[in-house]
């Protein structure tokens, strides 16, 4: 039995997430939904009002939580700025090419499915990957500072460019189910994030 109404609201997320992750939105019912989190109905109302404002918050959860792995990354070790972000992306490699669903990147699902479905979630996933994007150009802009990347770099438009060709290869990834296309975005990304 759950606590709190944050524990059990967090549960309810984490419950459908990984459905959500494998089928989308519109791919997952309502009452898959209450049995994946153990629920009746009355009580998924209580916590979301409705499917769109559970979509909405389970974006919001995962951003954060995106964020909070982010900063993790970027601040571990004794590495340099250039080489923290090169990780990243490989860990992004390693994640979406592999069948478990629960470490797809949700922005990914989920950006061409709802962005004409509900303005909300459009919203929550337009904010989330501005966040991601300010946090990645931080980093690039350490990177400048410390010497390990070039000085010509502009670290927000790098940033944006970076987080959108891997966007953009995790889509083609998905309909070849191969890694060529993340390869690739990794090749470009060495290229971008030259030392001076």
């Amino acid at each position: 039995m759950r606590d709190t109404y944050a524990e059990t609201k967090l549960a309810i997320l984490l419950a459908g997430r990984g459905l959500i992750a494998k089928k989308g939105f519109t791919g997952v019912g309502l009452s898959e939904l209450l049995a994946a989190a153990d629920i009746p109905k009355g009580s998924f109302y209580h916590y979301f009002g409705s499917k769109e404002g559970y979509g909405k918050e389970l974006i919001e959860q995962y951003v954060n939580e995106y964020l909070q792995v982010l900063n993790k990354l970027f601040t571990a070790g004794d590495s340099n700025a250039r080489e923290r972000l090169l990780t990243y992306w490989g860990h992004w490699i390693e994640t979406q090419c592999c069948d478990m669903t629960e470490h797809k990147c949700l922005v990914v699902k989920l950006s061409a499915e709802v962005a004409d479905l509900s303005d909300d979630m459009r919203i929550a996933l337009y904010e989330g990957t501005k966040a991601i994007m300010a946090r990645i150009g931080a980093v690039i802009q350490e990177g400048i500072d410390e010497g390990s990347l070039h000085t010509a770099l502009e670290p927000a438009k790098t940033a944006q460019m970076l987080y959108q060709l891997w966007l953009g290869a995790s889509l083609i990834s998905k309909l070849s189910k191969g890694r060529d296309a993340l390869e690739g975005a990794m090749d470009v990304t060495r290229r971008v994030l030259v030392a001076p």
